[in-house]
């Protein structure tokens, strides 16, 4: 009898492990709940919709996007690390929300961002140009003219920011600091980027760090001129125009980017199933051609430690922009 029961136990146990790794190996198999930080329309709830709808054509499964914008990403965050690590409550973000926030921020955080957050992988990344104006005949043409002008007009530059705090502000003033701790004026716009190409247009502002897709149209109509660009390489479009490497400037200035993440105790063949079900559908033709036409470069991890490696490369990145500039962020 007891042998019979023994059998039993173990046919039992035997059964319950090989539906839990078939629940686990069709992940997903409900709808997956995915929190922007922002509010619909923007590039990040772009990004967010072209993966979705490709990701439910993967899967079959829903990719519903929740918004959940303010407070500088940290409701979307709090709200992420505090769901169940189950697979199916992912967020998107980006350099500001996942890189900076968790540092100048980390004392308004509910939990530690790094032991609470995993990074999935990498999405997409939109490369930018350090611009000036060319309203009011404004001169400089390249990098060192720009800040030879700096120095010889000292709080007379000014430079866009799209708030304060934003990585636009803090690219600015870590490249005032790097050229000579050159004095220069911030001017937020709370209009975002586009508020900062009208102020340039006018010419209130002299020089921002904006991305390529958005500020195009301005530099082929002459508008706005390109000193540098911030890339990994001299974009073909622009062949003209050096990399930040190029004029001596490596680590200033940043190329936008989307990523993914997942609460750190999520188990990690389900991490493995989202990071395939996820990268299969960013890189799926559809979704290339669409990111594609928003400008944007489809630039998924190698693997999920590739992923991670990545998000602590940008953490440790942020540190030491944020302890070489302070900023009042106003917290």
């Amino acid at each position: 009898m007891k042998r019979i029961s023994l059998f039993l136990l173990a046919a039992v146990g035997l059964a319950f492990g090989i539906a839990a790794a078939s629940a686990q190996d069709k992940y997903p198999s409900r709808p997956v709940k995915v929190i922007v930080p922002y509010a619909p329309g923007g590039a990040t709830d772009i990004v967010a919709r072209i993966v979705g709808d490709e990701f439910q054509k993967v899967t079959g499964q829903p990719f519903v996007v929740l918004n959940k914008p303010g407070a500088f990403g940290l409701l979307a965050i709090d709200e992420m690390v505090k769901s169940a690590p189950d697979g199916y409550t992912l967020m998107l973000g980006n350099v500001s929300t996942n890189a900076i926030t968790p540092i100048i921020y980390a004392k308004k955080l509910s939990a530690s961002y790094s032991k609470s957050v995993v990074a999935v992988t990498n999405l997409i990344d939109v490369p930018a140009f350090l611009l000036v104006t060319t309203a009011n005949d404004f001169s400089p043409k390249t990098v060192a003219e720009l800040i030879d002008y700096a120095k010889k007009n000292p709080g007379k530059v000014s430079y866009g920011t799209v708030g304060i705090g934003s990585y636009p502000h803090y690219d600015m003033a870590y490249f005032a600091k790097r050229a000579g701790d050159l004095d220069m004026r911030g001017l937020p716009n709370k209009n975002g980027a586009a508020g900062v190409i009208q102020d340039m247009l006018r010419g209130d502002v002299h020089a921002a760090f904006l991305n390529v897709a958005s500020t195009a149209g301005m530099v082929q109509s002459g508008k706005l001129r390109p000193l540098a660009v911030v890339s990994r390489e001299r974009l073909k479009e622009y062949p003209n125009v050096p990399t930040m490497k190029e004029v001596g400037y490596p680590d200033v200035g940043t190329v936008a980017w989307n990523g993914l993440f997942a609460p750190a105790a999520t188990p990690q063949p389900v991490l493995e199933a989202a990071y395939a079900a996820v990268t299969k559908a960013l890189t799926s033709p559809e979704a290339k051609e669409k990111l594609g036409k928003q400008n944007f470069n489809v630039v998924p991890s190698k693997s999920l430690a590739d992923a991670n490696d990545w998000l602590a490369g940008e953490i440790k990145h942020w540190h030491t922009i944020t302890e070489a500039v302070k900023i009042d962020v106003g917290q």
